[in-house]
């Protein structure tokens, strides 16, 4: 696994962490390989996916392009977020190992760098 973690990752690691700080959202695993983002995340069960997708993608994308200027340059058509996304539920019954390997799976694992991992939280304090 590459522990080479760029600018842009640390700034995509520190917008998930502000995002915490104001939505009902706790990132339990974010993780980028060459072209993809992966998130795990835990929310309250009134933010629906699409909702969750939303609220992620604008902020990050926002945020990324007013730290990181340069990444709108190197984007084709200057757009960050594709228009799609996958996601997968857990609910307290699910197994989060399961989603957890399938969001690590997804990267190429030569490529994949973990920017941050936490554990599931039963009891959400948001």
């Amino acid at each position: 696994m590459s522990s080479e973690v760029s600018q842009e990752d640390e700034a995509l690691r520190d917008i998930c962490f502000e995002i915490e700080k104001r939505y009902p959202v706790i990132f339990l695993e974010i993780g980028t390989d060459k072209d993809h983002v992966h998130f795990l995340v835990q929310s309250i069960p009134a933010y629906s996916v699409s909702r969750l997708a939303k609220l992620i993608k604008s902020i990050t994308a926002r945020e990324i392009f007013f730290r990181c200027p340069h990444v709108k340059k190197q984007l084709w058509g200057g757009e960050f977020w594709s228009d799609g996304y996958y996601a997968g539920t857990v609910g307290k019954q699910g197994n989060e190992m399961t989603v957890a390997k399938y969001v690590k799976e997804q990267g190429r694992e030569a490529e994949y760098i973990q920017l941050h991992k936490r554990p599931l939280q039963l009891e959400l304090d948001l």
